[in-house]
């Protein structure tokens, strides 16, 4: 059966849900942006990399990797480190985008971890909402790219601590949830197997390291509950 990509309810819908992530992509795609100008790279890059890559943290650690002439190997590297958490995003997000039929290809490009924050605690499954907010997050964090390059391109001033703004998000983003779902352990435990998988194992080693333990012990010691249907 033919999907109309036309439904403004659940357009609404989707943007009331994806209202803070919007300011969170507009703070932090702007923040990529500047780095972007920084480094001496043009608007087009920014926006060719925000629409085909797409990925916050490896966006920040892209232009890194670009200024200092990293070869292809090292850079696929890092950015699988970086990005393997998304794996266990796509796991849970499985059967949700099986039922998307031909919206799935861009949901799983578009998963991000804001976005799966949203996606995962809608039920059931409802492929136009699903993809609407995909298609906003992207356009946000695109917007932001955009706004930062051209910032940076014509403003003068200090670009010290803008790397920093992208952690901040997270850190908002863990302490909603905390507020949210009033349980700290399912955030605890993957920040105490941060803290010792840096500590103890090589750097390119330690963020999949704590992935696999934290999603070990959160999954032993957190019991199953209902999801939320709503944004609320």
């Amino acid at each position: 059966m033919k999907i109309s990509l036309v439904d403004t309810s659940r357009f609404f819908d989707a943007f009331r849900c994806s209202i803070p992530v919007m300011l969170g992509y507009l703070a932090i795609g702007t923040a990529f942006g500047l780095m972007m100008a920084d480094a001496g790279y043009s608007w087009t890059l920014a926006l060719l990399m925000s629409v085909v890559m797409y990925a916050g943290a490896g966006q920040y650690i892209a232009v890194g990797l670009l200024a200092s002439g990293a070869n292809l190997a090292e850079a696929f590297f890092v950015q699988l480190v970086v990005n393997a958490r998304h794996i266990a995003y796509g796991i849970t997000m499985f059967k949700k985008f099986n039922a998307a039929g031909a919206f799935k290809p861009y949901l799983i490009f578009a998963m991000t971890d804001e976005t799966f924050a949203l996606l995962s605690s809608r039920e059931p499954p409802d492929s136009l909402f699903m993809l609407y907010v995909s298609a906003l997050n992207q356009f946000y964090w695109i917007a932001g790219s955009l706004i930062g390059v051209f910032a940076g391109a014509w403003l003068p001033f200090s670009f010290e601590g803008v790397s920093f703004a992208l952690t901040a998000l997270f850190i908002v983003l863990m302490i909603e949830q905390i507020m949210r779902v009033k349980k700290a352990l399912p955030f605890v435990i993957p920040a105490l197997a941060a803290i010792l998988a840096v500590a103890v194992l090589p750097a390119l080693t330690s963020l999949l390291s704590a992935l696999a333990a934290a999603l070990a012990v959160a999954r032993i010691f957190s019991p199953h509950e209902p999801r939320r249907e709503d944004c609320q």
